[in-house]
């Protein structure tokens, strides 16, 4: 990996009040729950943050190539696979940005005979990558839960709407994975002309929005899968973490539970917000009773970080990561983030 020079221009400390702040670049994308984080309003202790609002995309790549900034939101695949490839240039905190359930990544054709996971079994399967978070977890998913043999499927990886789009870590897939990578096509194009059969992928394709659309979701209540799925298995997917450059983290070991306390402090104001029925905060209807529905769905613990709220989330992904050969060892879940953050401080 080429991380370019950005390990050579270290933070700096700063005074402020004269009292010195080590100075600190963050990139994530616009999400309400760090909303207050990267606005000032809430402040992690002895660190002044300078965020970068950016597309999920653009902000993984320039900082798994080049580590562009000091604390990242990273695809949680990514930051498994080079840890267990024991190179990784970052560090993780246990704060999950991103948490999607992924039986709505399924999209089909609407004339396809496929009305249920298990006949992806033989299929041809399109993907962004192999070592894309949302599809692990559909991909072990498919194994576990709905006993299809991943070696039937012809694996094909391509941009999701534009050609182009190339693995970012390296892979050894397992013994009768048949993989194949098109960097001429779309799985948006693929998908409408039939050259694949099942496109799984974070982001819809195109032809998905339009009004006259051949593409459908396999599950057209995804919700209600979802949420079975959960009350099952207790796994709520994480999508991406929070990662500090590793000589920013080596430097400074502190400001990682700094920095987990102040997210912890952002998401639950923006929880708080969300649950006030007096005013609308966004414009979705009902959205206070959404919250009190999915908080007794979650036992009362709607978006919770921190390793031992997410052990059956965080297990799971550990296994399906090596099962994939996305990882290249099994990682027990104390060896992803740092001893600092392991465990909070009660008082």
């Amino acid at each position: 990996m080429n991380t370019g020079d950005a390990s050579a221009i270290g933070p700096k400390f700063v005074e402020v009040g004269g009292v010195a702040h080590l100075q600190l670049t963050m990139a994530i994308n616009d999400y309400d729950h760090l909303r207050d984080l990267a606005a000032g309003v809430v402040k992690a202790d002895g660190i002044i943050l300078t965020p970068l609002t950016l597309a999920v995309e653009e902000i993984f790549s320039r900082f798994t190539y080049h580590l562009e900034w000091d604390v990242s939101e990273m695809s949680f695949a990514k930051y498994v696979s080079l840890t267990a490839a024991g190179d990784a240039p970052m560090v993780a905190i246990p704060v999950f940005p991103s948490r999607v359930f992924r039986h709505s990544a399924f999209y089909v054709r609407k004339d396809s005979d496929i009305d249920k996971p298990q006949q992806i079994e033989g299929k041809t399967v399109g993907i962004p990558e192999w070592a894309q978070t949302a599809g692990v977890y559909v991909r072990g998913m498919l194994a576990e839960l709905y006993d299809v043999d991943l070696r039937s499927i012809k694996w094909v990886q391509a941009g999701v709407n534009q050609a182009g789009r190339k693995e970012k870590v390296k892979l050894k897939l397992p013994d009768g994975i048949r993989y194949s990578s098109r960097q001429d096509a779309s799985l948006n194009g693929m998908l409408v002309s039939g050259e694949i059969d099942v496109a799984i992928t974070a982001r819809p394709p195109l032809a998905f929005g339009e009004s006259d659309s051949p593409i459908k979701r396999l599950y057209a209540d995804a919700r209600s899968e979802e949420r079975k799925f959960y009350l099952e298995t207790g796994i709520f997917p994480i999508m991406h973490v929070i990662a500090i450059r590793r000589d920013v983290f080596e430097a400074n070991r502190w400001i990682a539970m700094n920095l987990y306390k102040a997210f912890e402090e952002a998401k639950d104001r923006s929880v708080e917000r969300l649950a006030d029925i007096t005013a609308s905060c966004i414009p979705v209807p009902w959205v206070a009773t959404l919250v009190e529905e999915a908080t007794d769905d979650f036992g009362g613990k709607l978006w919770p970080y921190g390793m031992q709220d997410n052990l059956p989330t965080l297990e799971a992904f550990c296994r399906y990561a090596y099962d994939q050969g996305v990882a290249g060892r099994h990682l027990e879940v104390e060896e992803l983030f740092p001893k600092e953050v392991h465990a909070g401080v009660k008082v």
